[in-house]
């Protein structure tokens, strides 16, 4: 595994915000990295963790249990942060879940250090604050296209969203964020791999 400095995941904050090489070794030093299994859960409700995961290789899903039924919310891959953001903002219990449906290679950093960041490198604050007007945005678009588009059409925005997540992620998990039945989202892939193929 690469070390931060030289990380997929460092490249990816770059292209987010400015990052100085400063900060960078700032940050490095309170990482710690890790390879997690297939199916392990980095957040889970009712409990504090107590990291922020930068993800360097792999994906996860995060999910709400509701009534018994899980429901996808998300997927993170390489370059994204997974975290809670009850325990990060507000010292409180995680309310969602996040399990790793592939292995992964990330670095984790305490909430502590984390936060300590935050409030005293504006660099990491930038950052921090653009990712979060990004993922604001894009709940924002998930729930407007809930409401607005067709099955098909949110499918398409999903695969623009997370290409080559269909490939990587059990369909069930998908049919779910979309809040679609498995069968709709197989026969929506099916016409969508045939115009493909015939084009």
């Amino acid at each position: 595994m690469k070390t931060f400095l030289e990380s997929t995941f460092l490249q990816k904050m770059r292209e987010v915000a400015p990052v100085s090489q400063e900060t960078a070794v700032a940050l490095a030093s309170c990482l710690e990295p890790c390879c997690i299994d297939r199916h392990v859960h980095v957040l889970e409700e009712g409990r504090r963790l107590r990291y922020v995961w930068f993800i360097e290789q792999g994906l996860l899903r995060h999910y709400w249990l509701v009534n018994g039924v899980e429901i996808n919310t998300s997927f993170s891959v390489e370059g994204h942060a997974v975290f809670s953001m009850d325990e990060l903002y507000y010292g409180m219990p995680s309310q969602e879940y996040a399990e790793t449906l592939e292995p992964v290679q990330a670095f984790r950093i305490s909430i502590n250090d984390m936060n300590r960041l935050f409030e005293t490198n504006l660099e990491l604050c930038n950052w921090g604050r653009i990712i979060h007007q990004n993922e604001y945005r894009r709940l924002h678009q998930s729930h407007k296209d809930r409401l607005s588009l067709s099955a098909a059409e949110r499918y398409l925005n999903f695969i623009k969203q997370f290409p080559g997540i269909c490939q990587r992620c059990n369909l069930g998990y998908i049919a779910s964020y979309l809040g679609i039945t498995l069968p709709t989202l197989s026969r929506l892939r099916s016409k969508s791999l045939y115009r493909n193929g015939r084009n």
